[in-house]
């Protein structure tokens, strides 16, 4: 009986994870730039003593969906959006370049170019981007950002940087718990300047909210079953137990 507990309990442990990611994907469907998150589990034969029908839920490396959504004119200057499948690259909260779709960029108190959760700009450099004092900022297609200095007249232009935007292999990157794209062993990626971006536009999260919440509905019916499993093996040892003490 126990056995039977172990590979219901396997099961309803993946159903519980599933349910999170399906979860915390459907929570961010209007999230600007969000990727969606897949979550993978097979089952794996249990060998050994006892019948070879067992099978355990295994959880495989957890997989994201990176094809791009729906971009949203906004107007707004500082809004960008790349085209295809680049990322922008950013200063991860732990201070490695991490890679983001999320185009909502603003400037800060210090002047610096910044996502909308406040993470850096990278620029063309290495090093994060810095805007002087400007009566206009604009983002050029091929991220080039120009500025119209305080005071100067409209016909005086200054290029200030390049916004860094890289291609990335899909075999080698994964999203960490900070919502952004990593590469393996954090090695900064090369510029690739043949990459587009669209100012004054942003890319919505490409989560399918009916297929999430056909999902949840559909792992919540397996977890019920996992335990109606192990109530049921429950009874059964205790079925067992009672024969075995009238002997």
């Amino acid at each position: 009986m126990d056995k039977v507990i172990f590979v219901a309990m396997s099961g309803a442990r993946e159903n519980m994870l599933a349910q999170q990611t399906h979860a915390n994907n459907l929570a961010n469907v209007s999230t600007t730039g969000f990727k969606t998150d897949l979550a993978q589990a097979r089952a794996m034969q249990v060998f050994g003593e006892g019948l070879p029908s067992r099978v355990y839920a295994m959880t495989e490396r957890p997989a994201t969906d990176t094809t791009t959504g729906t971009f949203i004119q906004t107007g707004r200057t500082l809004d960008v959006a790349v085209d295809g499948g680049g990322w922008l690259a950013v200063i991860a909260p732990d201070g490695n370049e991490a890679y983001t779709r999320s185009g909502e960029l603003q400037l800060n108190a210090a002047n610096q170019l910044v996502t909308g959760s406040g993470l850096p700009v990278m620029g063309n450099g290495g090093i994060p981007i810095a805007v002087p004092e400007a009566e206009q900022v604009e983002i050029g297609s091929d991220g080039t950002i120009t500025i119209r200095p305080a005071g100067e007249s409209a016909a005086e232009l200054a290029v200030v940087d390049r916004i860094k935007m890289v291609n990335l292999d899909q075999q080698s990157i994964y999203k960490g718990l900070d919502g952004l794209m990593h590469v393996d062993a954090n090695a900064a990626q090369p510029a690739d300047l043949n990459l587009k971006m669209r100012s004054g536009y942003l890319e919505s999260s490409n989560v399918n909210a009916v297929n999430e919440l056909t999902s949840i509905i559909s792992l919540s019916r397996q977890f019920e079953m996992n335990i109606k499993m192990m109530k049921t093996a429950e009874e059964n040892s205790s079925a067992a137990t009672q024969i075995l003490s009238l002997s």
